[in-house]
């Protein structure tokens, strides 16, 4: 498990959401190579340091899949903001995702 956080003072201070993200991958799985790969670039062009993401990696650590109800990787759980939701797949669908994170995206409305 690591954890990374992108959070920075500016950010929190702006009164804009802060997000907590769980990623669960399975390993070097090109599917959750892909989940890393996106969710790293949409936090860094959409929540400017609002955020801290935390890699699980199942195939070191299923005991947490199995504790947070994940029974499909790679899945993205957003912890907050509220409310709590889990994306399953490869996140290729950025538009899907910044709606589900609630972020408005390039054709998407919040």
């Amino acid at each position: 498990m690591s954890d990374k956080s992108t959070q920075s003072p500016a950010g929190r201070a702006s009164g804009a959401p802060f997000y907590r993200l769980r990623l669960f991958v399975a390993g070097d799985e090109p599917n959750s190579v892909q989940a890393r790969h996106v969710l790293t670039r949409l936090c860094e062009a959409h929540l400017g340091g609002r955020c801290a993401i935390e890699i699980v990696d199942v195939c070191e650590d299923f005991h947490a899949a199995i504790e947070h109800g994940i029974y499909l990787v790679p899945a993205l759980k957003v912890e907050s903001p509220p409310p709590a939701r889990t994306i399953v797949g490869s996140l290729s669908d950025e538009a899907k995702v910044l709606h589900a994170l609630g972020i408005a995206g390039k054709g998407v409305e919040p």
